[in-house]
């Protein structure tokens, strides 16, 4: 069978009367289609029209699309709800769409089709946020590094112009087939040292200056797909700032983070629990790898919970250290990701 089909020319009518690409049916093209990937797909999409019109299908990208994308659409501004292609629709969400007065942003892996979630402090319940002698909001460029650009230059209703080489791993990991994208480092089982973002999706950043009483809470209510998803604060020890142009970094403020460590805490309205206690700040040593916590953005994974059916799932999570025998201070508090676990472990392969 390979041997026949190397013998199948891309032109159509070359006169040579052999069979070509243009020849094979587009209801069997877009059978084949639905066992790739949309990177592939639109790749694929290129080579005549048999092929473009079997990636425009619905029924080719219905599989694509988490089930929950109906729901997912009806948290977003209205004019996501005037798309009708299911193509239009995923190349949509696959890019990052803010909502919730701009405090959340949702996208859709390009791959998987996996739905990602970041949340901004602004859409949190922190202690003391409103008094300046503790906090206060830092306009940043750096806010959610976690963004996946447009990953493969969609336009609405032009999927067939996504190239794969130019995607970026949700998690902020610079793949080998990325010609620019974010970078990443390991620096324990569960943090990951983030570069900046090229484009923040936030604008703001929250900075605490000292306080007694540290608490950061969330709830969302969300209609996450079926799967196991994993959950992540994103902190930065130290303020940052400009100089002459380059980035550079204050730890006047850090203190009393390597004290007691910090209880991160996952719960779902269907029971579930997870906990997890971490230090933030080692200031005298470093960590296996050399890198020390400060001065840059880290991802703390709480934990993961598990998503059996398709109705709304109501999720909290909270960080927090409330031993007020000494104060705290110096930390940034961005975002909270949430995405599937999956992701995250391809993320880590690549390192």
């Amino acid at each position: 069978m390979g041997a026949s089909l190397s013998n199948l020319s891309v032109d159509v009518g070359d006169g040579s009367g052999g069979p070509g690409l243009g020849d094979i049916p587009e209801s069997c093209v877009a059978c084949v289609f639905t066992y790739l990937t949309p990177p592939e797909i639109c790749n694929l999409a290129r080579l005549n029209r048999a092929f473009r019109g079997a990636a425009s299908s619905d029924s080719v990208w219905e599989l694509k699309l988490p089930p929950t994308y109906s729901q997912l659409l009806s948290l977003l501004p209205p004019g996501a709800s005037l798309l009708s292609k299911k193509k239009d629709i995923f190349a949509f969400l696959s890019r990052p769409v803010p909502f919730d007065d701009l405090y959340k942003v949702l996208w859709l892996d390009t791959v998987t089709g996996g739905v990602c979630l970041s949340v901004s402090a602004k859409a949190m319940a922190i202690t003391g946020i409103e008094d300046r002698r503790y906090w206060s909001w830092i306009p940043t460029q750096e806010s959610s590094g976690f963004h996946s650009t447009h990953p493969c230059g969609w336009k609405s209703g032009q999927a067939e112009h996504m190239h794969e080489k130019s995607s970026i791993s949700p998690y902020g990991v610079k793949a080998k087939h990325s010609p620019g994208g974010l970078g990443a480092i390991e620096v324990a089982p569960n943090e990951l040292i983030l570069k900046p973002a090229k484009r923040p999706w936030f604008q703001v950043v929250a900075f605490l200056q000292q306080i007694w009483w540290f608490e950061v809470q969330g709830l969302i209510k969300f209609p996450f797909p079926p799967g196991v998803y994993s959950l992540s604060f994103r902190l930065h020890l130290g303020k940052f700032f400009r100089r002459l142009g380059r980035r550079a970094c204050s730890y006047d403020q850090t203190h009393g983070w390597d004290l007691k460590p910090v209880r991160f805490d996952l719960s779902t309205s269907d029971g579930q629990n997870v906990s997890r206690e971490c230090c933030l700040d080692e200031p005298e040593s470093s960590n296996y790898m050399g890198f020390c916590k400060r001065g840059c953005w880290i991802e703390y994974l709480v934990g993961d919970f598990v998503v059996t059916g398709s109705e709304t799932l109501d999720l909290r999570f909270s960080m927090k250290q409330i031993d007020c025998t000494h104060s705290k201070g110096g930390l940034c508090v961005d975002s909270v990701s949430i995405m599937p676990s999956e992701l995250r472990d391809r993320a880590l392969k690549k390192l």
